[in-house]
């Protein structure tokens, strides 16, 4: 900048946390699958950042159950199994409902705004095809939604299985699991289902609410169900 004036400097994130963000990328878009060992080794070379923050990372993984370390194997993608994902689906539905019930006793205006800006990046990365960015936006609605309860142990309830379920999003968002329901008619129907969730919670609408999430999870999970019932699923 001219005349005298300094020249402000973004400060770049640590290495650690780009690391971290890579892998995460990587897993929830399935190129790091369910079970595969992810050698150290392999990581500095893929990510081009040496081996202390990889190993930073990677427990910063480990602490949010993204990886699991194996004294055998070492560190591996978490795997996918019917256990887990059932348990998941159980525990979206108690959490969410949950929130619904303490909303109701709150003035949920600003969580409201920033959940219908966050369905409007859903349909941004529907309409760019960025199916990555489409999980994130998606994730970001629910955690607004939660946040709604201004509870914070409900709030980190639903984030713990809101990030379990991300990897599961992307196949759901990115896999043309059913024949009669193509992701066109999928996309549209998540946003739609999200407009309605935004209105039933500015109405204080608990039942009417509490039917919508159910709707809502219940489509997620029939289409985990479709990938669940293939191959390589234990």
């Amino acid at each position: 900048m001219r005349n005298g004036s300094k020249i402000q400097k973004i400060p770049k994130q640590p290495l650690a946390v780009t690391a971290y963000e890579s892998i995460v990328r990587r897993i929830i878009c399935l190129e790091y699958q369910p079970s595969q060992h992810l050698e150290e080794n392999q990581l500095v070379e893929e990510l081009g950042i040496g081996r202390t923050p990889i190993r930073e990372a990677l427990v910063r993984l480990q602490g949010e159950k993204m990886v699991e370390s194996h004294p055998n194997k070492g560190v591996i993608v978490r795997p996918m199994t019917l256990q887990n994902t059932k348990a998941m689906f159980e525990s979206m539905h108690i959490f969410e409902f949950g929130v619904v019930d303490i909303a109701m006793t709150k003035d949920c205006g600003s969580w409201i705004r920033k959940m219908e800006k966050a369905n409007e990046q859903v349909k941004k990365a529907i309409h760019s095809n960025k199916v990555f960015n489409l999980v994130e936006a998606n994730h970001e609605f629910h955690m607004y939604f939660a946040k709604a309860s201004q509870n914070e142990f409900l709030v980190r309830g639903v984030e713990d299985v809101r990030k379990e379920a991300k990897r599961l999003s992307y196949l759901s968002f990115d896999t043309p699991l059913d024949p009669e329901r193509p992701l066109e008619i999928h996309y549209a129907s998540v946003v739609e289902e999200h407009e309605h969730i935004i209105d039933a919670l500015a109405r204080k609408d608990a039942e009417e609410l509490k039917h919508l999430l159910d709707e809502h999870i219940e489509t997620f999970r029939q289409r985990v169900i479709l990938f669940m019932a293939g191959p390589g699923v234990s």
